[in-house]
């Protein structure tokens, strides 16, 4: 497979939230604030924006909660019942989980 199918693909993958389990050599997990805050956008269309949840919504908002990264991992171990949440826990390592729920414990809750 060329560079740029590779490339193709992970990208395919990312955007419809099917991340891989172990990271491919050529693509290692981007750990950096901007990376975080890159993986954590994955959760916006359901949790809000920055993990704000719309109001009304009966999805629970991810800002300021430091429990998002034991969550995160009920739900890949299957340790947490769920409807889509497992499916895309399993698309993060444990080092993507820490980051992401990192980011959501810095974001301020509220509107």
């Amino acid at each position: 497979m060329s560079v740029r199918a590779a490339s193709l693909c992970a990208a395919l993958g990312a955007c419809a939230g099917l991340a891989f389990a172990q990271q491919p050599s050529f693509a290692p997990p981007n750990l950096s604030a901007a990376g975080a805050r890159d993986m954590a956008a994955n959760c916006a269309a359901c949790h809000g924006t920055e993990g704000r949840a719309v109001t009304g919504s009966h999805l629970a908002a991810l800002a300021g909660r430091t429990d998002v990264a034991q969550l995160l991992r009920e739900f890949r171990e299957g340790k947490r019942e769920s409807t889509v949440m497992r499916q895309i826990a399993r698309g993060y390592g444990d080092a993507e989980i820490d980051a992401i729920g990192a980011y959501f414990a810095r974001r301020p809750a509220g509107r």
